[in-house]
């Protein structure tokens, strides 16, 4: 019986990932961003202006990541562009970009298409 239970979690789980994986993240329209130098600076536009928590800034890299998010993408298309422009593992890559995404989301930056 027991064996049933975690190959039933396993498949939970793999089906989980599946889904994640082919869920398309696009960058938030209540939100303004500028380039400035190698980065770029996020302020969404339903706060208030003097809200300076509301302020976001990505370095290089997550600025690329911004770039690729104004159309919608999915997690394993952000990873493989990380892994061909930056001398990362796939894994590294992946904690990453999940990283990223997960802020994003958990601050309104973007949302899933």
């Amino acid at each position: 019986m027991a064996s049933l239970i975690l190959e039933s979690t396993r498949f939970e789980k793999a089906a989980q990932a599946s889904l994640a994986e082919q869920e398309r993240h696009v960058r938030s329209s209540s939100i303004v961003s500028r380039e400035i130098g190698e980065e770029t600076v996020v302020v969404p536009i339903c706060r208030g202006v003097g809200d300076l928590d509301s302020v976001y800034a990505f370095n290089a890299l997550g600025t690329e990541l911004w770039r690729l998010l104004a159309e919608s993408r999915t997690e394993p298309e952000l990873v493989r562009w990380v892994t061909q422009h930056y001398a990362v593992s796939e894994e590294q890559a992946l904690a990453d970009v999940r990283s990223f995404l997960a802020d994003l989301r958990e601050v309104g930056l973007v949302k899933t298409a």
